[in-house]
This record gives structure tokens, C-alpha cells and sequence, in this order.
């Protein structure tokens, strides 16, 4: 694999304060968070981590991408069953293979499938950027194999095959953490690999001092941390302005 199943540091990290400014919506049945300019013909579609499109953490991002002149759709592709934020110890009694189990690829792709689909109807937008983070990473790396979306985001995926990269030569942005013991070295290797091979538009940064899950959950107090939130984020928005016009 590209990236190896979810584990407990899927589920760990820090929520952050802040008050989001985007609504939520019914998107043809889906629930949806919805933030920034409608009339836009840039559109940016975010596929969550485990904690789904109600986390804060997912909803700020949101909020930022839709500064910089985009509309901004985060789906539930949890079906209402987030994993909901808990301390670090009361995670290690989570039963997260039970969890995964509802959330196979059989049951989560056709909801993003639909949502693609009714953003394409809704808006004919011109362009459409998917950001995924750890879960949601899968399903942005398949819309770009299928040539659904113009250009793809992706942090610490987890879940992602080779079979899956061999499909990419859209342009992908990935933002990958020092030690993930899901997105390992070997694994970005042989995803860069796949890439080159394909001709692919690509970029693979690495960011010292994090662990897997620092594009949306740090710990802010930590600099380094921040520093490289941050710093992943700022690169996902100059790739887009590159690739989404």
C-alpha cells in the first residue's frame, strides 16, 4: 500500500478554538458545512479525518480556503457517525475497527461520488480542488485517478493503495509528517515513485517535528508544530492558485 490502514494516532491531537463562519446546508441530502462565495466558479471540496465535517478543526480550514476566493463544501461522508473528540486515554478504548467496518469504501465512495456530482450540476464550476486529510485523503487520491476534480490535496493519507496512485497524473500536493507510522518513508517513496513514473504534476513535503495528523489537529502551543500547519496549508493554497482557474 501507498499508505497503511488507520491506527490511534488517526484519533489523536488537539481541537482548536475558533469560531466558524460558514452554515451548515442540506446538499441534496447530505449534510454539508458550507463556507465562502457560491457564485463562484472555483470550488473546493474537503474530505474530513475520522472526526467528520462537525469538527472545528475541519470547518476553520474551511473558513480559510474560502478567503482566498473559493466556495468551500465540506460533506458528511461519515453518514451522521463521526468519531467524536475524546481525550487521548478514553481513545484507546475506542473500537475503531468496528468503526472502520461501517465505513468501507463500498459505503463512503458513493457519497462522494454524489457530491461531486451535484457540485458539477449545481455550480458548473470551472475548476474543483478535493483536500483530504488521513481518511478523507483516499477518496481525493480516486477523484483525481478518475479525473473527477482538477487538482488534488492531500495530508498523511491513510488507507491509500499503490493501485490507486498508478492512477494519478492530475496535479496532487501532499503534505506528509516526519513520523507516521501510516504514511511512512517507504511509503512516500513509493508513492513519489508512481508519480514520477506517471508524469504527474506533483509536490511531497515533509515537515520535521510533526506526527501524523498536524495538517489539521496540532497542538498550536508547539512552534514547530504550527509552524508546519501552516506552512502545509499556505502550500495547498499557492498549488491551487496554480491549477485552479
Amino acid at each position: 500500500m501507498s499508505s497503511n490502514p488507520p491506527g490511534i494516532c488517526c484519533l489523536s491531537g488537539v481541537k482548536h478554538e475558533g469560531v466558524a463562519s460558514g452554515k451548515m446546508i442540506d446538499f441534496h441530502g447530505i449534510e454539508t458545512y458550507a463556507v465562502g462565495d457560491a457564485t463562484s466558479k472555483k470550488i473546493i471540496v474537503i474530505m474530513t479525518d475520522v472526526f467528520g465535517h462537525v469538527f472545528i478543526n475541519a470547518q476553520l480550514i474551511a473558513d480559510d480556503f474560502a478567503t482566498q476566493g473559493y466556495y468551500v463544501l465540506v460533506p458528511d461522508i461519515l453518514k451522521g457517525d463521526a468519531i467524536p473528540f475524546m481525550p487521548f486515554e478514553e481513545l484507546l478504548t475506542f473500537d475503531l475497527p468496528t468503526w472502520l467496518g461501517k465505513h468501507s469504501l463500498e459505503i463512503t465512495e458513493p457519497i462522494v461520488d454524489k457530491v461531486l456530482g451535484h457540485i458539477k450540476e449545481d455550480f458548473a464550476p470551472t475548476s474543483i480542488g478535493a483536500v483530504g486529510y488521513c481518511y478523507g485523503a483516499k477518496y481525493v487520491v480516486r477523484l483525481l485517478g478518475e479525473k473527477v476534480v482538477t487538482a488534488g490535496a492531500i495530508a498523511h493519507p491513510s488507507f491509500v493503495t499503490e493501485e490507486e496512485v498508478e492512477k494519478v497524473t492530475l496535479p496532487i500536493i501532499i503534505s506528509a509528517a516526519e513520523v507516521d507510522p501510516i504514511f511512512t518513508a517507504e511509503n512516500r517513496a513509493k508513492t513519489e515513485a508512481i508519480l514520477v513514473k506517471n508524469k504527474a504534476t506533483y509536490e511531497i513535503t515533509v515537515y520535521a517535528g510533526t506526527t501524523h495528523g498536524f495538517a489539521c489537529r496540532v497542538d498550536p502551543t508547539i512552534a514547530v508544530q504550527k509552524y508546519a500547519k501552516e506552512r502545509a496549508f499556505f502550500s495547498q493554497v499557492a498549488f491551487f492558485a496554480e491549477h485552479l482557474k
